[in-house]
């Protein structure tokens, strides 16, 4: 049996977007026999980035004021620079982010994904890695930074880059199939 199966995942991304980081653990859910959808700002499209460049667009399951966290069993947020920084302006969607929190849900984030960790407060007394820039954004939110490939906290997964994506998609994947972490809700709570 399929470590997801019948496991619903949530990725939450809207214009900038990295692809891969989108496409990778998108495909890792699937393969693990889970559904994901994608929870955006709007419903809609949102336009995928190789890097700098246009990529693909992706069609939006549903915009994150319609979206409960109680519907899923896990949350994957991505990156790409403009991406998260324009999820971590939105209210709906960090609301929805620091749902899974409380809830004690798995949750991985790759990159620059963790702006939005920061901005739904969920961080503090945690260790994670993400792209070397958000270093100090992190600790001056509370939390332990480290330059590791991939970092497991209570249920949330945290890597780097596009090249830690096979270690990231198969934590990520670990960690949906274990579900709910009771410290992980504890930390939100406290």
């Amino acid at each position: 049996m399929a470590p997801l199966n019948g496991k619903k995942v949530a990725f939450v991304a809207t214009d900038g977007v990295e692809q891969i980081e989108l496409t990778r653990p998108w495909d890792a859910v699937e393969d693990a026999g889970g559904t994901a959808e994608l929870i955006s700002i709007e419903s809609g499209t949102i336009q995928g980035f190789n890097h700098l460049d246009k990529a693909d667009t992706f069609d939006v399951d549903k915009a994150a004021s319609e979206a409960n966290a109680d519907d899923y069993d896990g949350l994957i947020l991505p990156g790409g620079v403009a991406n998260p920084d324009r999820l971590r302006t939105d209210e709906e969607v960090v609301s929805f982010i620091h749902a899974f929190f409380e809830a004690g849900k798995p949750v991985a984030v790759i990159c620059h994904g963790p702006w939005t960790l920061i901005e739904a407060d969920v961080v503090r007394d945690r260790t994670l890695t993400s792209w070397p820039s958000l270093k100090t954004d992190l600790r001056n939110a509370g939390a332990s930074w480290v330059d590791e490939e991939v970092v497991v906290d209570e249920g949330l997964v945290s890597s780097r880059k596009p090249d830690d994506l096979d270690a990231f998609c198969a934590k990520a994947v670990e960690e949906i199939a274990e579900g709910v972490h009771e410290g992980q809700r504890e930390s939100v709570q406290a």
